[in-house]
């Protein structure tokens, strides 16, 4: 059982007023004007802020609070070791993060131990597919932490496609583009609708996955969905089988319509 800081109840004795809390808000989508109040909020009066990026790139989440905290803020940038220079399932990639993550954890808690307050932006929401999720597995219980909630990219993108997701008793799975083609189709054949996230260098095998399923003509290409360079399209408008990793492919469900 959790209480609401995302700390173990019972599982050890209670911080010292003296702790710093780690504040984890969730951005939203893209647009600024998707992001909470609270977010909003707690950025306005932060006075450390961290966030993830890529080697020679602010980051999305950085992006998205452009001018929503003090240019006085103390900011610690989390670069990753490793993004598309290795496959995700082989041990280079698994232990160049786990690394990465222990490391960036054990700074975190420092500045915690000490007394200050922390604030990691996270794109999205941050319990879903969310890089966060493996600091929070490693401080939740020692440290406050407070997660607030973002819209999800998928909601946002489904909103701006004019298109609804699920009708009736639809059944909608949310699968990953990394997964095996076999993998992917039999899934695919399996729901009434779908949002496949993490297309990247894995367009090519989605698109035979949903053609092997059937749901290739009804199925609908985003890229940086909300973003000002938003991209929407019929999947079978998309003439080339490069994708950013910011983009996804949202299959609408076909249930009962009153």
């Amino acid at each position: 059982m959790t209480d609401t800081r995302g700390t173990i109840i019972g599982d050890r004795s209670p911080m010292p007023d003296t702790a710093g809390t780690l504040y984890c808000v969730g951005l939203g989508p893209g647009d600024p004007d998707l992001m909470t109040v609270k977010s909003r909020r707690l950025l306005s009066t932060a006075k450390i802020v961290s966030y993830f990026h890529k080697r020679g790139k602010r980051g999305n989440a950085r992006t998205i609070a452009d001018g929503l905290y003090s240019d006085t803020a103390l900011e610690l940038p989390m670069e990753y070791p490793i993004t598309t220079e290795a496959l995700v399932e082989s041990s280079t990639y698994q232990n160049a993060l786990t690394s990465f993550y222990d490391d960036k954890a054990h700074d975190l808690a420092e500045r915690l131990r000490a007394g200050d307050d922390i604030i990691v932006l996270c794109e999205g929401d941050p319990f879903f597919y969310g890089s966060f999720m493996h600091l929070y597995l490693r401080l939740r219980e020692t440290h406050n932490i407070e997660v607030v909630p973002g819209v999800t990219g998928m909601s946002g993108s489904w909103t701006n496609s004019g298109h609804p997701i699920t009708y009736g008793d639809d059944i909608m799975s949310v699968l990953p583009g990394t997964l095996p083609e076999d993998v992917l189709a039999l899934r695919l054949g399996q729901c009434d609708a779908a949002v496949i996230m993490k297309i990247g260098r894995n367009m090519a095998k989605v698109r035979r996955a949903l053609t092997s399923a059937g749901l290739a003509a009804r199925s609908i290409y985003v890229e940086r969905g909300t973003m000002t360079d938003e991209v929407i399209i019929p999947l079978s408008e998309k003439a080339t089988d490069t994708a950013p990793y910011f983009s996804m492919i949202l299959v609408p469900g076909q249930g009962r319509r009153l």
